[in-house]
């Protein structure tokens, strides 16, 4: 860029360089060094993808193992999700509330499940719920079996996949304008009403996100599933056990199933993403 004298308006011949568009040319290259970490992550599902044709999935669809794990996963995923939402709800308004030491290791507990390597959580669970277990024990004086049933896929899901509700809901109960509470108790609301009428329909779009995101999460759900709930077919075996098992057995068993989970947790994302963060912009 060249420099023009003010006084005779003639030009200096002294070239400075051009600061935008150097820095446009350093953001070109910079974008270039996304690609690998890109590429890393995408190769590997297109190469799912590329091995299961539609005529492969659609043939092994029906089969019976595959059918029982969807059945399994589902269900037990829904009934996982339900449970973090109503046990999960008081957690995230307490924590949306309180301040302070105490409330923040209470957060940080909430959060543990999530770090935790997923083989840890199935121990911690059957060290709990197991026929000796710290309340185990004492379920089975009543007769009360958990391990190796559909309520420990369940409880297994509950425990890994609850706190991303918490989470998520206490942002959206945290994020409502204090002055809106005013307003409503002013008007004659008692604390219930505030809540419902309130509270939660402002909050709505995170509430939903943390519920599409446990449900996905629980889907997803292995290591814990594993060692507290067992690998039984058509009783506890969910698709990621079944793709465990399939991989030894059945390649295109464990192939169909990867896929039909990369498409559930990419819808998944999309929902919360896309379709649920531009009613999130309105609050």
């Amino acid at each position: 860029m060249a420099i023009y004298s003010i006084e005779n308006n003639e030009l200096q011949g002294i070239e400075i360089p051009d600061k935008k568009r150097s820095g446009e040319r350093f953001f070109g290259l910079w974008k270039l060094t996304a690609f690998p970490m890109l590429l890393f992550i995408a190769l590997p599902l297109l190469a799912l993808f590329l091995r299961v044709s539609p005529a492969t999935l659609l043939e092994n669809i029906s089969k019976t193992q595959i059918l029982n794990a969807l059945q399994v996963s589902f269900s037990s995923a829904l009934i996982s999700t339900i449970l973090a939402i109503i046990l999960g709800m008081p957690v995230a308004l307490l924590l949306s509330r309180k301040k302070g030491d105490v409330f923040r290791i209470v957060d940080t507990l909430i959060d543990l499940p999530t770090v935790l390597p997923p083989a840890v959580a199935g121990i911690a669970l059957l060290m709990t719920f197991g026929r000796n277990g710290l309340v185990g024990v004492y379920l089975s004086d009543w007769g009360i079996t958990i391990p190796f049933t559909r309520v420990a896929v369940i409880m297994a899901q509950l425990f890994v996949a609850g706190p991303l509700f918490v989470r998520a809901a206490s942002i959206g109960l945290s994020a409502v304008d204090p002055e809106l509470k005013q307003a409503a108790a002013l008007d004659g609301a008692n604390r219930w009403q505030t809540f419902s009428m309130v509270i939660v329909p402002m909050a709505w779009t995170s509430i939903v996100s943390g519920a599409v995101m446990t449900w996905a999460r629980a889907l997803g759900e292995f290591g814990a599933t594993i060692i507290f709930a067992g690998n039984f077919p058509g009783r506890t075996q969910t698709m990621p056990l079944a793709i465990y098992l399939g991989f030894e057995t059945d390649m295109n068993i464990a192939l169909v199933l990867s896929v039909i989970l990369i498409i559930i947790s990419f819808l998944s994302m999309i929902v919360v993403k896309g379709v649920l963060h531009k009613h999130v912009r309105y609050y």
